[in-house]
């Protein structure tokens, strides 16, 4: 029987998920990630998703395979390493389940209730279509509430994680100077709030 803790030393097993940011460059996508986290909502979305079921989507790949972001095998991505980590049985249990990988030609085999998980998988055709890579997980919902206890932020550097405390610290200075104007300093003071999330940084 398979313990909990055999799963944990597994590499290739995670008991995570997340949910990539994408932009156009690295800041784009950062800036995407702090208003994430700014409004705790991801929102969903129908775009390629056969069935038109809005969906927020995540990847299973374990964390400590992502040092580059999440690639294909030619080295290909459409993500940023920036993210929003949740735990597996957390996004289960708001119904969230891994795609289904298939043909075109089995989509309408899937019941109505699962046909937004399928996924086109047609490795023999040339080009292949293969986004198995992804290891996609789908949360059919036109958004994502969480909060600070139920997720973890990645980004791929230190410099970039201490920018995110840095800008909440600044962020935090003038609201406190804004409740001076108005009441004691002191108890302005006390208003003030610490960075509430923890980070994963890739390159650790």
């Amino acid at each position: 029987m398979v313990s909990s803790c055999d799963l944990v030393s597994r590499t290739d097993i995670s008991t995570q998920l997340i949910h990539f940011t994408k932009g156009n460059t690295w800041d784009d996508a950062f800036r995407r990630l702090q208003k994430i986290i700014g409004e705790g909502t991801i929102l969903g979305s129908n775009h390629l998703i056969k069935g038109g079921v809005p969906c927020v989507c995540m990847s299973e790949a374990p964390v400590q395979s992502l040092m580059d972001g999440l690639r294909n095998y030619t080295g290909y991505t459409r993500y940023s390493p920036f993210g929003i980590m949740f735990d597996k049985v957390w996004a289960f249990s708001r119904g969230g389940r891994p795609a289904i990988y298939e043909p075109d030609a089995e989509f309408e085999l899937l019941t109505e209730s699962n046909r937004w998980r399928h996924v086109r998988y047609e490795p023999t055709m040339t080009p292949a279509i293969d986004f198995t890579w992804e290891r996609e997980w789908r949360i059919p919902v036109s958004e994502l509430n969480f909060g600070s206890g139920d997720a973890v932020i990645v980004v791929p550097s230190r410099e970039l994680a201490d920018q995110l405390v840095r800008e909440h610290d600044l962020n935090q200075d003038y609201e406190i100077w804004q409740y001076s104007q108005i009441m004691d300093p002191s108890v302005a003071e006390s208003y003030r709030e610490a960075f509430p999330w923890d980070i994963k940084v890739l390159s650790e």
